[in-house]
Order: C-alpha cells, then structure tokens, then sequence
C-alpha cells in the first residue's frame, strides 16, 4: 500500500512539473506496455502455485459458485451506486466490475477520463481497506465463504493472510482459487462493459 502512494505521488508530481510531449503523445501504449507486464506477473504468480489446482479437484464445480456469485455480486453493487452517485450506469458497471483489482480497472478506465480512472482506483484502493478490516467480523458472524467474496480479486494474494487467519486452512485455497477466477475477469469484464455502455 505504501509502495502504490508514493507511486501515485511520483506520477502527480512529474505530471505537474515534468510534462513530457513523448509521454502525451504516447500514454495509451505506455498503459498498454505496463498493463501487459501486470497480466504478465499474474500469470507467473498463478504458475507459481500449480499445486493448489490440484487441490481443488476435491471441491468440484461447486467452487465456481463463489467467484460467479462475487461478479454478479459487485455488478449489482455497481447498479445501486448509480443511483446513488452522481454518474452513469455504465461508468458505475465498468467501477465496479474492478472486482477489487484497483491497478488494472483503473488504467483501463483512465484512458476513457483520468477523473473515471482516479474514481475505479479509489474505489477498489476503498474495496481492499474495508476488506482487511471487515474479513473477520465477516468470517465470525456470517460465514467462511463470505469473507472471501468481500476480498474479491485480491483474495489470491494481498488478502489471504487476512482470510487465512480468519478462516479454516482450507478455506485458503477456496480463496486463492476465487482470487484467480476474479482477477482473470477483469481484464475481459472491464472492457466488455466500456464497449456495452459506448464509454
């Protein structure tokens, strides 16, 4: 968390004071070159722990329920705020369908608006604080599965400590299955529904 603020900070200040016309002139690539190495660095943590795939055999099916019902979940969250905030349905779809994964939404919905892209970042920056928080009054009080649906994307790495010390064992291997599911998801939700809406 702290490496992402001053990473923020940076940008700002260059971009104030440091304007380059090569960087204008060639942002979307740049995203573009940056957002591949991000999926890129995925793919190698996934690889990295094959053996958890070989676990989940036991569970069946069934285990695709939790991350379908996180999706449908955080869509239907996205739906509500655009009632309640002052933007459209399909930019508040496009936020939400972040699934937690605040780098990537927001560069993706950055080259639409900066102001749409710093909204999906700090929304899924807000995602992950109340989650950390919450993992274990939720784990307590409503259930082991529900306190990896509220971690979303990031129940395959930066939250499965939390979920882990708040749940049973196995339930970490849930978590890192549905973390990958999520984080998988987003690089097709995000701009599926930008194309949908015409954002």
């Amino acid at each position: 968390m702290i490496g992402i603020s001053i990473s923020i900070f940076v940008g700002v200040i260059l971009g104030l004071f440091f304007k380059s016309p090569f960087i204008g002139a060639n942002s979307d690539t740049l995203i573009d070159i940056g957002l591949c190495l991000l999926l890129f660095f995925v793919g190698i943590d996934i690889g990295d722990n094959s053996s958890v795939f070989k676990d989940l055999k036991k569970y069946g099916k069934k285990i695709w329920f939790l991350p379908i019902s996180t999706i449908i979940g955080s869509l239907f969250g996205g739906f509500i705020g655009s009632f309640i905030l002052p933007i459209s349905l399909g930019e508040s779809l496009a936020i939400s369908s972040g699934l937690g994964w605040y780098s990537l939404s927001a560069i993706e919905l950055s080259k639409i608006s900066a102001e749409l892209g710093s909204v999906a970042f700090l929304s899924n920056v807000f995602r992950e604080v109340i989650a950390i928080l919450t993992i274990p009054f939720v784990a307590k009080s409503f259930g082991s599965f529900e306190s990896v649906s509220v971690a979303g994307a990031t129940a395959m790495d930066t939250l499965l400590p939390v979920i882990n010390k708040s749940n049973t064992s196995d339930i970490s291997i849930i978590a890192f299955f549905s973390g990958v599911v999520l984080t998988s998801s987003v690089p097709i939700l995000v701009p599926l529904i930008v194309n949908m809406f015409s954002l």
